[in-house]
C-alpha cells in the first residue's frame, strides 16, 4: 500500500469509511477507526464551527483509550474532510484548528489549495484529494496533494462519469503515490478488486449510513438496506454539482425524479446553510447499497468487509494453484 507505513500499518483491512455529509460524527468515526479502517468526518458536520475542537478532542481521547487497552489492535487513523470551495467560509478557521491537533489525514474536495496541502504537512499530516477525472487528479498532485481518491460513477453523493476500470488505469499511468477508489464499493470483494486495478483500496460511504451510529433519521437508514442501484438518481439539482440519490427521497419532497431541472453551478453553497439544507431531506446514496441488508453497528460491517476480502482473496489463490 502506498500510505506511509505508520498508517498502513493500522489498518485491517484497506478501506477509509468516506465523510459523510450532516451524517459522520464522534460516534462513528471512533467505531470504524477502533475496528480497523480510517474513519472520517466533514469539518462543516460541526456545527456551530467551534464543535469543530470539541469533536476533535473527543476522537482523540476515545482512540488514545483504546489503544491503551488494547495494545495489540491500536486504533486506525482519522481523518477531517475539508470542502476547498470559495463559498466555504470556514475553510481557513476549521483549517487552523486541524494544524492544532494535527489530524492525521485530511481529505480536500472541490478545489486544490497549495496552502491548504502546506499547512497539513507542516506538523507531518497527509492530504488526500478526491477527483473524478485525470485533468483534476494531476492538479491536485501538482499543488501538493500526497494521495488521491478517484471517484467513479456509482459513487454516493457527488459523483463522477467515468468507469473505475478507465478512472484507475489513467491515473496509474503517471502517479505511483497512495490511490483510493470510491464508487459502489460496499463488499470486501469490491474492495480486493479495487486493488486488483491498481488502487491502493477502497472508499466506502453508503453502507456507512445504515448503522447505528451513524447520524441519519431511521427512514434513511431502511431506504439504504431497501435500494438497489436503480434507485438512485444523478442530478445536480441540489447542490449545483451533479451526485448520486435515493429516488425514494426525492419523491417524499414532491419532486418527479425523472423530470429534475438543471441547476445554476455557480448557486453552489457549502459555507451555510443551503447545503445542509438540501442533504438534510434529499438523501445521498451510491449504487453499491443492494449489498447492505440490514442496520448493523459499525463495527459488525467491518468484520463483514474483512471476512469477505479474505474469502474473495483465498478464492483467487485457489483458482491460481
Amino acid at each position: 500500500m502506498a500510505l506511509p507505513a505508520h498508517l498502513a500499518n493500522r489498518l485491517r483491512i484497506p478501506v477509509i469509511a468516506a465523510p459523510l455529509f450532516i451524517i459522520s460524527h464522534p460516534p462513528l468515526v471512533i467505531a470504524q477507526c477502533k475496528a480497523g479502517i480510517v474513519g472520517s468526518f466533514p469539518a462543516l458536520n460541526a456545527r456551530p464551527a467551534a464543535q469543530l475542537d470539541d469533536w476533535l478532542y473527543e476522537i482523540e481521547e476515545a482512540l488514545a483509550a483504546h489503544d491503551r487497552d488494547h495494545p495489540e489492535s491500536p486504533s486506525a487513523p482519522f481523518a477531517v474532510n475539508q470542502i476547498v470551495h470559495k463559498s466555504n467560509d470556514r475553510l481557513q478557521a476549521d483549517l487552523e484548528v486541524c494544524v492544532r491537533h494535527k489530524v492525521p489525514i485530511v481529505i480536500t474536495s472541490l478545489g486544490a489549495v497549495p496552502e491548504v496541502n502546506e499547512a497539513v504537512h507542516s506538523y507531518g499530516g497527509i492530504v488526500l484529494h478526491d477527483v473524478i477525472n485525470d485533468r483534476f487528479a494531476k492538479s491536485a498532485i501538482r499543488k501538493g496533494a500526497d494521495g488521491l481518491i478517484a471517484v467513479a460513477t456509482g459513487a454516493g453523493g457527488h459523483a463522477g462519469t467515468l468507469s473505475p476500470f478507465a478512472l484507475v488505469s489513467e491515473i496509474r499511468q503517471w502517479f505511483d503515490g497512495p490511490l483510493f477508489l470510491s464508487g459502489a464499493i460496499a463488499t470486501g470483494d469490491a474492495v480486493l478488486a479495487a486493488e486488483a486495478m491498481g488502487a491502493d483500496g477502497g472508499y466506502i460511504g453508503s453502507a456507512f449510513i445504515a448503522t447505528e451510529e451513524a447520524r441519519a433519521v431511521d427512514a434513511y437508514k431502511e431506504g439504504i438496506v431497501a435500494g438497489r442501484a436503480s434507485d438512485i438518481v444523478y442530478t445536480n439539482l441540489f447542490t449545483g454539482i451533479h451526485g448520486n440519490y435515493l429516488k425514494a427521497s426525492i419523491e417524499a419532497a414532491g419532486l418527479d425524479p425523472d423530470r429534475l431541472p438543471e441547476s445554476d453551478p455557480s448557486a453552489m453553497d457549502f459555507g451555510g446553510s443551503k447545503a445542509a439544507k438540501a442533504w438534510k431531506d434529499i438523501w445521498g446514496s451510491g449504487q453499491g447499497i443492494g449489498s447492505v441488508a440490514s442496520v448493523l453497528p459499525a463495527a459488525a460491517l467491518v468484520d463483514r468487509l474483512a471476512e469477505e476480502y479474505a474469502a474473495a482473496r483465498r478464492r483467487l489463490l485457489a483458482q491460481a494453484s
